[in-house]
């Protein structure tokens, strides 16, 4: 009998987490397919694209010159930037959120600022940068910086204040310092709402940086998308969407991850 319900799980992991998706990917690639053979001459169809990629697919870290690099390399230096500005944001967003969740004071003096800057285009943000620096990197890593503050801080602020007054009531009756209130009580239970922030600015972050990179030019994901498209070689521009993408769900898989592994540190708290 176990042997029988051990097979029929087998079955349906088998169907939800293999079978389903790739029905989804082959609607995609027929769709992909139709559009390249009766709605236009210029894109290619999967097999085509395939063939013309397979270089980049194979060797996507080669080095042949100053303009001629592979795409894995390329990506590199895309998620190097994303990360510096991420991390930049996160470090400003996460206690600037806190400060505003606990504080009345702080939450007036803050957030009409968060709810003016919020709506504002991120490539906006990019000739204030470029006028500051003189430079693409350090202006594209600004950017980046100032798209991932607002989720974070107003996720954050969410989860602060939602935290029950009792908790904090008790807390203070038994005269706990203010620090370790933080500590054992708010941060706990306003994690969930911090990694929601932190998911949103990333992968808002991760979409940003694309759009920079084709205005500012230099190595990366987004101007190699640009130029292969000036080259009209659309074969490479759905190479880098695929590449875009996939990076985008393991980047949202990882900072799952590392929100799983403070589950636990959350219990005992």
């Amino acid at each position: 009998m176990k042997r029988f319900y051990s097979v029929r799980n087998g079955a349906d992991i088998l169907v939800k987490y293999v079978m389903l998706p790739l029905i989804g990917f082959s609607f995609l690639l027929g769709m992909w397919w139709f559009t390249a053979t009766y709605l236009t001459n210029l894109m290619p169809d999967p097999l085509t694209a395939l063939r013309d990629n397979l270089d980049y697919i194979l060797n996507p870290f080669y080095v042949r010159g100053p303009g001629d690099v592979g795409i894995g390399y390329l990506l590199g230096q895309s998620l190097k930037r994303v990360l510096i500005g991420f991390a930049l944001g996160s470090i400003v967003a996460i206690p600037l959120g806190f400060l505003i969740g606990l504080s009345d004071t702080a939450k007036r003096i803050f957030d009409p600022i968060v709810q003016i800057l919020r709506p504002v285009s991120p490539v906006a943000w990019l000739p204030v940068a470029l006028a500051v620096f003189n430079l693409a990197n350090p202006s594209a890593i600004f950017v980046i910086f100032i798209t991932s503050l607002w989720p974070t801080v107003i996720n954050t602020a969410s989860g602060v204040s939602s935290v029950p007054r009792d908790y904090l009531n008790v807390a203070k009756v038994i005269e706990m310092p203010r620090w370790k209130q933080i500590i054992k009580i708010v941060l706990p239970a306003s994690l969930p709402y911090i990694f929601t922030g932190l998911r949103i600015s990333l992968g808002i972050a991760w979409l940003v940086i694309v759009a920079v990179e084709m205005l500012t030019g230099g190595q990366g994901i987004g101007f190699f998308v640009w130029d292969e498209w000036n080259r009209l070689n659309l074969s490479s521009v759905i190479l880098a969407i695929a590449v875009i993408g996939l990076t985008g769900l393991a980047l949202d898989i990882l900072i799952g991850k590392i929100q799983d592994s403070f589950k636990n540190w959350q219990v005992e708290a």
